[in-house]
């Protein structure tokens, strides 16, 4: 689950909620994101629940499907309950609303000294690339 900051703008920033996208994103990772960009294989979106239209998801795209539609999927295999393609089936694309571009950890309290700081600002964003091995191995499941 995630929640969306700046729905209207072509960029934005989304908070992730849950370990569904586990080891990708975790719980409290913010997502840099840019809505209405085109939509890769193996790229995390962010998407409106099919059946809940006013929750926000964020998960993988595995593959294009007939129709548009598309088959997302949560990185994490052992998340308990599953809100993907396995569930919903596959996702009209009118309902997939972003792609992510970077992930932003969260700052610990505790970091205080320069070397912490540094320590968290050289590791805290990483970009977030199509990544189509992950899409095969996601289809695999």
């Amino acid at each position: 689950m995630v929640e969306s900051r700046s729905p209207l703008k072509r960029f934005g920033v989304v908070d992730v909620s849950g370990p569904s996208m586990a080891p990708t994103l975790a719980h409290g990772d913010q997502v840099v994101v840019r809505y209405g960009a085109a939509v890769r294989p193996g790229g995390v979106v962010v998407l409106r629940h099919p059946f809940q239209q006013d929750l926000l998801v964020i998960k993988r795209a595995v593959e294009r499907r007939p129709g548009g539609a598309w088959w997302v999927l949560g990185d994490n295999p052992f998340n308990e309950a599953p809100g993907d393609s396995t569930v919903f089936g596959p996702v009209p694309g009118e309902l997939v609303l972003a792609t992510a571009l970077l992930r932003v950890r969260p700052r610990e309290e505790g970091q205080r000294s320069l070397r912490a700081r540094l320590s968290w600002a050289l590791s805290a964003v990483r970009p977030l690339w199509a990544d189509t091995s992950a899409s095969s191995r996601l289809r695999a499941r």
